[in-house]
């Protein structure tokens, strides 16, 4: 019998078990697919600060902090990079744009800088010179997503934690408004706490418990290239209106995105993970877009192609909360796109909140109770990666 359960091997449920198995506690990690098998794996995987909401900009500070050393804690190579992040301005509208993000994260504290013509290129000199401006954040990067969740997961159960893929959690189990354990597919699991950190699949979860997780599932689709011979560009890039962002891999691989887009609720998961085809359409936005601003992306060969969800809430930041209603539930869900970078510090959040233990930060902003009375759509758009 495991004392808490962990539902969602993305990168906030697998740093969660680690912490939890490392402090003493009989932890449980199930996945109805695999580690990373969707946000966590299908990303960008930026680690960045800038262009954050400024509550969830301390989140994102402490992660960066966390992520410099997290490959000796974790023993592991999580291939993260601190190279910067560009965002880019094509029009004069999107320099406002960029010249006005720069102004309010300076003023909150945030080492960026706005650039302007041939200074871009002397950051980048991949980046195409119709590009007029941009923001330079130096102490951005990105990591690999799959090393960074198996290097968490591996740490786990070095330390006594539990783990089974392929185990769809079909219910929470409560009695007098306790957590007593989870139904699966195959089996009842009694446990006295629950991290549900399930993505898209929270608020199904959360719904029979009275509980509701207001998103709206968008999509994005990601095309990965072949390995270049050299890499030769080293930030994350975005640009002002969050319609396309890409960067390339340590290994030569173009890894691009294009921004948010309706889906139509369709997936296929018999090969034992999810998989939503993308478009022809889609595919030749991600080259068209990404292509112009950065040229040398248009003539990489294709090596892969995917479509990932994302659960954007109404105001774009995540729920880290333990719902009244339902002692010993602890919820880390909603995190619109962006939740990667956050995934060091949200794990740790997420085990301390199922222990009862100190939060080091400030979980209003994140509460689940900010969405009672919803009766709106989540149209909030935000940048992903």
């Amino acid at each position: 019998m495991p004392e808490i359960v962990i539902i969602g091997a993305g990168i906030s449920g697998a740093a969660a078990a680690c912490r939890l198995a490392r402090a003493g506690h009989d932890v449980l990690l199930l996945d109805r697919y695999a580690p990373a098998a969707m946000a966590s794996g299908w990303t960008l995987a930026g680690v960045r600060c800038s262009g954050r909401h400024p509550a969830e900009l301390p989140l994102a500070q402490a992660a960066v902090t966390e992520w410099q050393t997290l490959h000796e804690d974790l023993g592991a190579d999580l291939f993260y990079r601190r190279e910067g992040n560009l965002r880019l301005a094509r029009t004069p509208d999107e320099v406002a744009v960029i010249r006005d993000m720069v102004a309010d994260q300076t003023a909150a504290g945030l080492e960026l800088s706005f650039i302007e013509g041939k200074d871009v290129q002397e950051i980048a000199p991949a980046v195409s010179p119709s590009v007029l401006a941009a923001s330079w954040c130096p102490g951005d990067g990105h990591a690999d997503p799959h090393a960074s969740v198996a290097a968490f997961i591996e740490a786990a159960v070095r330390a006594g934690a539990q783990t089974s893929w392929g185990e769809e959690v079909t219910g929470l189990d409560v009695e007098h408004g306790r957590i007593t354990g989870v139904t699966t597919t195959t089996r009842s699991i009694p446990c006295e706490r629950v991290i549900l950190a399930a993505g898209v699949f929270a608020d199904k979860l959360l719904a029979p418990l009275g509980l509701s997780l207001p998103y709206l599932l968008r999509v994005v689709t990601v095309v990965r290239s072949e390995p270049l011979p050299e890499r030769i560009l080293a930030p994350v890039i975005g640009v002002a209106n969050a319609d396309c962002a890409g960067r390339q891999e340590i290994g030569g691989q173009w890894r691009a995105s294009t921004g948010v887009g309706p889906w139509d609720g369709n997936y296929d998961d018999s090969t034992g993970k999810p998989e939503i085809r993308p478009t022809l359409a889609s595919v030749r936005d991600v080259i068209d877009r990404f292509g112009t601003v950065i040229p040398a992306f248009s003539s990489a060969r294709i090596q892969s192609v995917w479509t990932g969800i994302i659960d954007t809430t109404p105001d774009a930041l995540p729920v880290l909360d333990t719902p009244q209603a339902v002692e010993g539930l602890a919820v880390g869900a909603g995190f619109s796109g962006h939740g990667f970078c956050l995934g060091p510090v949200t794990g740790r959040i997420l085990a301390a909140l199922a222990t009862g233990d100190p939060v080091d930060h400030d979980l209003a902003p994140f509460r689940l109770a900010r969405f009672e009375g919803w009766n709106g759509r989540a149209e909030a758009l935000t940048l992903h990666g």
